[in-house]
């Protein structure tokens, strides 16, 4: 019988408290999206969700030099995504959730250093796959439709991806964007194999989503959270682009 490794060990044990550990899996994934944005030329990320600045983090390793706006409502979170950000003159931040209506929202925050953290009440699935990433508490956080401050992030003319990442929220998210939704070009969504949170859309509904009302293809799937008893993956990020769009027609 082969025994497991210690990095499987140190892995199995991590996942349950909502954290993974792999061998460098960023940078294959980072390459391959910066590849994607350039094809379709993109000037401006805008990245709801942000945490602690990952994302854009992995972003600018892989060699993306356009704008990025970044939103995150957790203030412990947004404080570590300042420190990310704070030398680079194209990465902005902004203290919203994103959503269908402006206001009040209270959110719920997760006990992985909020990671999981979601308007939405989490589901015993979620749960059970990384206890570690139950609820501790809730906070008020200020909530914006994106179609309300669209000008004020965005110039005439750019080319924007939009990637969310908010557990759950993505279709409050994207009819926050009005019709300002069809000048995006692109977008990575995370999306659930079975129930995490109540009320989240599951990966057929997104999938179809993006494919009929936005017009978008699939261009990359980037793996997400995994049962780490099963093996079974519950989360994984959708890449989409718009098949209409002109300049990707010219490159086919």
């Amino acid at each position: 019988m082969t025994h497991p490794t210690l990095l499987h060990r140190a892995r199995v044990l991590a996942q349950r408290f909502g954290i993974d550990i792999t061998r460098h899996p960023s940078d294959r994934t980072g390459d391959h999206l910066v590849r994607l944005l350039d094809r379709f030329e993109i000037d401006t990320v805008l990245d709801a969700g942000a945490h602690t600045g990952g994302y854009g983090t992995l972003l600018r390793g892989s060699g993306f030099t356009g704008r990025i706006v970044s939103f995150e409502p957790l203030t412990a979170a947004r404080a570590q995504l300042h420190r990310a950000a704070e030398e680079d003159p194209y990465w902005t931040v902004l203290p919203y959730a994103l959503g269908d209506t402006s206001g009040t929202i209270e959110l719920n925050v997760a006990g992985n250093a909020g990671a999981s953290s979601s308007a939405l009440p989490m589901l015993p699935r979620h749960r059970a796959a990384a206890p570690g990433s139950a609820y501790t508490g809730r906070q008020k956080a200020e909530v914006r439709r994106l179609d309300e401050l669209w000008e004020e992030i965005t110039a005439p003319g750019e080319r924007v991806f939009l990637k969310l990442d908010v557990q759950g929220y993505e279709g409050h998210v994207l009819r926050g964007a009005g019709d300002y939704l069809d000048e995006v070009v692109g977008l990575q969504t995370e999306t659930s194999f079975v129930p995490l949170y109540e009320g989240g859309p599951l990966f057929d509904e997104a999938l179809g989503h993006a494919q009929r009302e936005l017009g978008m293809s699939v261009m990359s799937m980037v793996p997400g959270f995994t049962d780490p008893d099963s093996g079974q993956m519950l989360q994984c990020d959708l890449v989409l682009f718009k098949q209409s769009d002109a300049r990707e027609a010219a490159l086919v």
